[in-house]
């Protein structure tokens, strides 16, 4: 009687399998994780992503859903942490996402990546922008809607060089996997492309540090004429600050790290002529003037950084699932690399390592307190 019953169970098990695989198990919410940081000193980068996950989510549901079905966002904060990212991603695993958008920085993104890539959860990055995210092969389940760090490093060498006209560069990073990235695609540039202007030294900042009075004298006794800097606001504005109290007034020359109000606000007047690389603006685009319109009247306020290229993400991962008629891995994964979809950063497809095609940077600088596209 007892292996009767086991039988049954068995069959029992094997026929709801068999049921769900027909479809019948799809019923209820599509769920989609967004994460990033969400609080701490860096979650001014991460909450415009949630702000652009929900906007899109809810034009979804408004108009019958996501193949028919409503799209629920499970929100998630990594503080942009790679330790507490690895936790953020098991618990979106366990939650039933079929896909991510986020993470927002690179080292908590590859961190994350290692769950994603084990379960198949396709990922799209607004802002993860370490180049071996995609061009290493190891993580086929990411993709971004920003361009990797070695375009953005060779336009800030183009940039120093030809247009600043320095003779000596001083490069610092935070040690981090996008800071030291972006620093060294930076330097490589300089010495492949411009080989007369002299790296004076590249060192690493202790992150979270109060005093930068150290590396700010190393600067002004180097004979630097510019500093390039990789790494977040937080180091960039305590160096801004403490190089200009010293009186050293070289251009300071920064990545999509920096490119934030939060810079200019903990800056203050010493943020006025720092130069920033970020992605390009798009405010002629249709697609971004009628996201930016819809987050003023949600939210009471501008969108923040990253948000037209989360907006981008959310587009794309919702029209992948939709064309491909089903919330599978590989099919979202081919469809995203078959689809065009237009976003607020232009009509973008992704190429066989998951990196869109036809997005890239531009140069900013602080002017009277805002940055300015040169």
């Amino acid at each position: 009687m007892r292996n009767k019953i086991v039988v049954f169970f068995v069959a029992m098990v094997l026929a709801a399998s068999v049921a769900w695989a027909a479809g019948q198990g799809e019923e209820g919410p599509i769920k989609i994780g967004v994460a990033g940081a969400h609080s701490g000193d860096l979650a001014s980068y991460g909450l415009p992503t949630v702000n652009a996950a929900e906007l899109v989510a809810n034009q979804i549901n408004e108009n019958g859903g996501l193949l028919g079905r409503q799209i629920e966002l499970v929100v998630e904060d990594d503080q942009c942490q790679p330790e507490v990212a690895t936790n953020t991603a098991a618990k979106l695993v366990g939650d039933g996402v079929v896909a991510v958008i986020g993470h927002i920085c690179s080292g908590a993104t590859r961190s994350a990546l290692g769950i994603y890539t084990g379960e198949q959860i396709v990922t799209i990055s607004p802002s993860a922008t370490s180049p071996g995210l995609t061009q290493s092969g190891e993580f086929p389940v990411f993709f971004r809607t920003i361009a990797p760090d070695d375009a953005q490093g060779q336009l800030q060498a183009q940039f120093v060089a030809e247009e600043l006209g320095v003779n000596s560069v001083a490069i610092l990073h935070d040690g981090g996997d996008y800071g030291q990235g972006l620093a060294e695609f930076a330097g490589a540039a300089l010495q492949a492309d411009y080989p007369n202007v002299d790296i004076v030294f590249t060192e690493g900042v202790t992150v979270g540090a109060v005093d930068y009075s150290a590396i700010v004298n190393r600067i002004a006794s180097s004979g630097a004429e510019a500093v390039i800097f990789g790494g977040y606001h937080p180091e960039a504005s305590k160096i801004v600050g403490q190089m200009r109290a010293q009186g050293i007034d070289i251009p300071f020359v920064s990545g999509d790290g920096v490119k934030d109000e939060s810079f200019i606000d903990v800056a203050g007047e010493d943020a006025e002529g720092v130069y920033a690389t970020g992605p390009m603006d798009t405010a002629d685009n249709p697609v971004a003037q009628e996201a930016r319109q819809m987050h003023v009247d949600t939210y009471g306020e501008e969108p923040g950084p990253f948000f037209m290229n989360a907006y981008a993400a959310a587009l794309a991962i919702t029209n992948a699932i939709e064309a491909a008629g089903s919330t599978e891995y590989q099919a979202i994964v081919d469809a995203l690399h078959s689809e065009t979809v237009a976003t607020p950063v232009g009509n973008i497809t992704f190429d066989e390592k998951g990196d869109a095609v036809g997005v890239g940077f531009a140069v900013y600088q602080v002017q009277n307190g805002v940055y300015v596209e040169l």
